[in-house]
């Protein structure tokens, strides 16, 4: 088990950087794709349907897969983010039209979750692109050393130091210690960072820092949804990691974070 996950952790990174550092069609595509998988794995989860087990999408969810090409190609096509939002604000609109011509058939529920999957896994994920695109590829590995390295250092320095619970009820083994450890470790390969690249320091370690913290809540919040639908894993797609929203679920949070804080701090 643990040389499986060893191995397409190397692949994963592999395929992800060399896609960060190609970035245009090749970044474009991989998100995409991941983004269509984990918009899946949201509909199942919040299903209560385990990846093990068959599943197949409403009407309503096709129409969310529908309205994530629409958004992926809006983002290719365009430089600005005008026709983006108009796609993601048209996106509710046509499922809200979905949900009223065919009443009674779906609660008022699922018409929400379908389009929060749309936003929470799509949208967000493609924040990474448009920073390959509007910042480079260094900035775009700011998002996993906000995510990654902050699981990395959070997880040793709470096993070291850890004596008071984060989050008791949601992720016990989680301490608050290590999420300080987490985020002082992200500032500080941030900082290493920028040493390598010229950028300028102390920017960089508040974009670090900020992402890694709210990166931590992004964790938590594909812990709860799990929780409250009795899933242990979203899906098996990474062997020994899961799914897209297992393996991606801080990311997926801490992308548009960086963006926000690179159009602000950086330009």
């Amino acid at each position: 088990m643990l040389k499986t996950r060893v191995l397409s952790g190397i692949a994963l990174v592999i395929i992800l950087g060399s896609a960060l550092y190609v970035g245009g069609y090749y970044l474009w595509t991989l998100l995409l794709f991941a983004s269509l998988m984990g918009q899946v794995e949201l509909y199942r989860a919040l299903h209560g349907v385990s990846y093990s087990e068959h599943y197949k999408c409403t009407s309503l969810e096709i129409a969310g897969i529908i309205e994530t090409f629409c958004y992926y190609i809006s983002i290719l096509l365009t430089d600005s983010m005008e026709v983006p939002v108009f796609v993601i604000i048209t996106s509710l609109i046509a499922d809200m039209i979905i949900y009223v011509l065919s009443f009674p058939k779906y609660r008022a529920t699922e018409a929400m979750q379908t389009y929060f999957a749309e936003v929470y896994v799509p949208v967000m994920l493609g924040f990474i692109y448009l920073l390959g695109r509007e910042h480079g590829f260094a900035m775009t590995l700011l998002i996993f050393i906000s995510s990654w390295v902050c699981d990395t250092f959070a997880y040793f320095s709470g096993r070291a130091l850890g004596k008071h619970k984060l989050a008791p009820i949601l992720s016990p083994k989680k301490s608050i210690e290590g999420a300080v450890g987490g985020v002082i470790g992200s500032a500080a390969v941030g900082a290493l960072f920028a040493c390598l690249t010229g950028m300028n320091m102390f920017l960089i370690i508040v974009i670090s820092a900020a992402g890694a913290v709210v990166s931590q809540f992004g964790d938590l919040f594909a812990s709860a949804i799990k929780r409250n639908h009795n899933i242990k894993d979203y899906g098996n797609l990474i062997p020994g990691h899961g799914g897209i929203l297992d393996r991606f679920d801080s990311v997926i949070i801490t992308a548009p974070i960086i963006y926000i804080l690179s159009e602000v701090l950086l330009k």
